[in-house]
């Protein structure tokens, strides 16, 4: 504010003597120093712009582009995961799909399988059963004809105790053959 009042009153004064000569006397204005001190300003920010300003601006410039080149790459990586997420996906389905349809056709399998067992124990159990009717029923011809003989040999031991003779073969085989028919009937 100082300055201000002082060139406020500096004005009138100057128009009063009669110029700008006066006036820069007045404020004590040396050229030859203000020419150095504007060569002195050029050179400082001569240098200042050579060696601080521009190589400042060119790391800005560089972290631009590595920030910018950052952001892209970012950009690209997020693109490539959501695509690597859907492959994944995709691939998940289709493993569940083809996981489903390996279990379904090792079910039909088992099935299929358990089926061909069933039959064939089936199978197995009717000729085991068949097996032993025919064993039973040789069985059973086999002791039918034990106690037909034991029953003959008995009904002419009987006889001839009865009677009180010896039979003779003649007459044990007609005993026989009527005992035979007697159990037959």
């Amino acid at each position: 504010m100082n300055l201000y009042l002082l060139l406020a009153n500096a004005a009138p004064a100057a128009a009063e003597k009669g110029g700008v000569k006066e006036t820069l006397e007045q404020f004590g204005w040396n050229p030859w120093a203000f020419l150095c001190q504007v060569i002195s300003f050029s050179i400082v920010a001569f240098l200042l712009n050579r060696f601080a300003y521009k190589p400042v601006l060119a790391m800005l410039e560089e972290r631009r582009k590595r920030i910018a080149e950052g952001l892209e790459n970012a950009d690209k990586i997020k693109s490539q995961l959501a695509d690597a997420q859907k492959s994944a996906e995709t691939i998940l389905a289709k493993a569940n799909a083809d996981a489903t349809k390996i279990i379904e056709e090792t079910r039909a399998a088992a099935k299929q399988v358990s089926e061909r067992e069933n039959q064939r124990a089936v199978q197995q159990v009717a000729e085991i059963i068949a097996k032993a009717r025919e064993a039973g029923e040789a069985e059973q011809k086999r002791l039918m004809a034990e106690l037909k003989k034991e029953l003959s040999r008995l009904i002419v031991d009987t006889t001839a105790k009865v009677t009180g003779k010896v039979l003779t073969s003649a007459d044990q085989q007609k005993i026989t053959a009527d005992a035979n028919k007697e159990l037959a009937a």
